[in-house]
């Protein structure tokens, strides 16, 4: 958390709320899902839009909301033309959102709802972002909870060192946060940096994670790795500072041999005339070489698909949007072609 001072002042509840929720092949939960927003939205005290942002799933999904769109008005559905990944779609449906404070988080109820009043009641306390962090995981074995523990420290390390510790994307942000975010539009997003970069006072809500209610994970342990890579390239010049560090460290193991070799030479020792040093010194000069211009060309490679000014999204289907909401979701489209 940033240790930037903050006056807080205590705003009234939204006159909307916003819930945003992408989702990818989430048949198997969704009616688990849907029962307990709904019961959420039956004991709020704000008027209350849900956004069910379709991420190009290829099972039954998006037949299952548009049954629900149609029989709940307070359910929106926003379909992607294809899978565009999951910060993507929850770029969109926070595009699409037209609340005064609005949440982001996931389908399978890992992110319990129940949390939101929580949220909202430090929303009313100032606080334009309110996260939710794990202190505990349910269901998860030992190797997964190191693994997630030893993610978020790197990705502070790496990233952003105001990211905060355990926590994902479920959070709320208030309607000026979320119009500061919507002028960010780089391809590659990582959310959680964004909205810590952008500022404005910040807390927390803590929970025990619960298990996932239904169907697979959709981050594997190697998905996350991919996941870590893309925000570290995407926010941060530090892996490019790390290539530099390491190509430091061989050179100067390259130069030390020289030394140790020159000396030899001069005292008149015994001196191997062999293949090993040169195969070694070559090998590791190779070696951070490659590795330079790798981390280098990951760089220029989202320089390249930035340039080219495409959309980050296409909607493809949209229900129960006003046509005030449907031109609010369309505005990516007409910005990026201009």
């Amino acid at each position: 958390m940033s240790n930037t001072f903050h006056v807080l002042f205590p705003r009234p509840r939204p006159q909307l709320l916003s819930i945003v929720i992408p989702l990818y092949n989430e048949e198997e939960v969704l009616s688990v899902l849907v029962d307990r927003v709904r019961k959420l939205l039956a004991e709020l005290p704000v008027a209350s839009e849900v956004i069910l942002v379709n991420d190009g799933s290829s099972d039954r999904t998006l037949k299952q909301l548009y049954e629900l769109a149609g029989d709940d008005p307070r359910f929106k559905v926003l379909g992607l033309a294809r899978n565009f990944g999951h910060q993507i779609a929850a770029t969109a449906g926070l595009d699409a959102s037209a609340g005064d404070a609005i949440v982001l988080m996931d389908a399978d109820l890992q992110d319990p709802p129940e949390l939101i009043p929580l949220m909202l009641a430090e929303y009313q306390q100032g606080y334009d972002v309110v996260y939710a962090r794990r202190i505990g995981r349910e269901g998860e074995t030992a190797f997964k909870r190191a693994s997630a523990w030893l993610f978020y420290r790197i990705m502070r390390y790496l990233v952003y060192k105001d990211l905060p510790q355990d926590v994902g994307d479920y959070r709320l942000v208030s309607r000026r946060c979320l119009d500061t975010l919507k002028e960010m539009r780089e391809m590659h997003r990582f959310l959680r940096g964004l909205v810590s970069w952008v500022g404005f006072p910040q807390t927390d809500v803590t929970f025990v994670r619960p298990a996932r209610a239904a169907g697979q994970t959709k981050y594997p342990l190697s998905k996350m790795l991919r996941f870590a890579w893309t925000a570290a390239v995407s926010f941060s010049p530090i892996p490019l500072r790390l290539s530099l560090f390491v190509g430091a460290m061989i050179f100067s193991v390259g130069l030390c041999y020289t030394f140790y070799a020159v000396a030899r030479l001069i005292l008149g020792l015994y001196l191997v005339r062999g293949w090993t040093s040169i195969i070694i010194i070559n090998s590791l000069g190779s070696g951070a070489i490659l590795i330079g211009i790798g981390v280098l060309g990951e760089y220029v490679a989202r320089i390249f698909e930035e340039i080219k000014g495409r959309p980050l999204y296409v909607v493809s289907d949209k229900v129960n949007f006003t046509s005030g909401s449907e031109s609010s979701v369309g505005r990516e489209q007409v910005s990026r072609k201009d």
